[in-house]
């Protein structure tokens, strides 16, 4: 054999484990996706959509290197517990948390499993993050929003109806930290308002919010402040309508209300930190730990008008209201 075929020869076969090296597939990551709405809910869809889109930017596509394992609790407590159990179990790279709700099961599960947040109200009050600019541990992400901004929507309440002199804060029975948290913010700028403020603590059962909203509207001047729990997002239908019933102005805290019939939102784009919680998902699977990814505020609130729901009430929304709006509905 020549001397040049014999270089060609093996200069060949060395390049073969390269080839096949090149060939192979990416090895796949599995990412856990856990949120408190049910599956059907078109809101849940989007953020699942805007979190696989911005990944797809990122660089990782579902089926070709990574597994996006999805679950959806309705904000049922027992249901997501199991789910969370499961998710851990099928030993993912990363878990997608939508809410304070789902966050704590999944650190009872694991405090190995990397988990990115997008949604939660206090993050160290709840105990998940030792500090926001620190987090410490397994978790990471997304607050839903700052306690402080609560008593906007006792203010928005009170330039929409100015009739207004007491408030009730539609809340859990069993009174959460954020839930705590928020009500202290709005009992802060009440009495510059002139508005009273109370709790009502409702229950997960149709005849108990009824029954709470009724006893309330028995006396006049009133208007609601709907929190930002699971349960409230659970039974928002009910609640808009009851509102409507007994022609309660009412504020509330996510976009969805007032595309059901509520008269005014103001809060989050709960979108949002979906897409931007990729960006942890993408430096967590490159070898970041979320013990070294700070945890971040919001930075895209919206305002919502119902015009309709207004006119119901007999309610003039100011002029300098709807120019604030990001969007209406007339």
């Amino acid at each position: 054999m020549r001397r040049r075929e014999f270089i060609t020869l093996f200069s060949g076969a060395a390049a073969w484990p390269f080839a096949a090296r090149a060939q192979q597939p990416e090895r796949m990551r599995r990412i856990g996706f856990i949120v408190s709405l049910t599956k059907d809910n078109p809101e849940a869809q989007a953020r699942l959509a805007a979190f696989a889109q911005a990944l797809r930017e990122l660089g990782w596509t579902e089926g070709r290197n990574i597994k996006i394992d999805d679950r959806y609790t309705g904000g049922d407590a027992e249901r997501t517990r199991k789910y969370a159990t499961e998710l851990v179990a099928l030993a993912p790279d990363v878990i997608i948390a939508g809410n304070t709700s789902t966050v704590g099961p999944l650190q009872r599960a694991s405090r190995a499993v990397p988990i990115v947040f997008a949604g939660v109200v206090d993050p160290v009050g709840a105990g998940f993050v030792d500090s926001l600019a620190r987090p410490g541990g397994n978790t990471t992400g997304f607050t839903q929003f700052e306690y402080g901004m609560s008593g906007k929507w006792l203010e928005l309440l009170k330039e929409i109806a100015p009739h207004v002199t007491r408030a009730a804060v539609l809340r859990t029975r069993d009174v959460t930290i954020s839930e705590t948290g928020m009500f202290a913010a709005i009992q802060a700028v009440a009495p510059s308002l002139g508005v009273e403020v109370s709790p009502l603590g409702i229950g997960d059962t149709e005849d108990e919010i009824e029954s709470g909203i009724a006893a309330f509207a028995r006396t006049s001047n009133g208007g609601l402040i709907v929190g930002a729990g699971a349960l409230t997002v659970r039974h928002r239908r009910l609640i808009t309508k009851l509102a409507a019933r007994y022609r309660l102005p009412a504020v509330y805290p996510y976009y969805f209300f007032v595309t059901e019939g509520g008269l005014i939102s103001y809060g989050p784009d709960r979108v949002d930190p979906f897409r931007r919680a990729a960006a942890y998902v993408d430096r967590i699977l490159k070898g970041e730990k979320p013990s070294d990814l700070p945890v971040q505020t919001p930075n895209k609130y919206e305002l919502m008008i119902n015009l309709k729901t207004a006119k119901v009430l007999s309610l003039t929304v100011p002029p300098s209201l709807l120019a604030r709006a990001d969007e209406v509905i007339d």
